[in-house]
């Protein structure tokens, strides 16, 4: 037996994105990616781990996408 199931719309659906609904995450995202590739340091040992940094999280996205 299958429940019958009925679809009523009384017109377009109409929904509102905050302004920080967008922004958060992208402001988020910024600042999570400049941890990670931080130019502060001039010592080479420092910037080579943070291009490791870089580039583990590059593979696990990679991984994950099933690329």
């Amino acid at each position: 037996m299958s429940a019958g199931t009925k679809h009523r719309t009384h017109g377009p659906v109409q929904t509102k994105l905050p302004w920080w609904g967008l922004l958060l995450p992208a402001v988020a995202f910024v600042a999570l990616f400049l941890v990670l590739a931080s130019p502060a340091s001039s010592e080479a040992h420092e910037t080579s781990g943070a291009m490791a940094s870089v580039a583990r999280v590059a593979d696990f996205v990679q991984r994950t996408l099933g690329g």
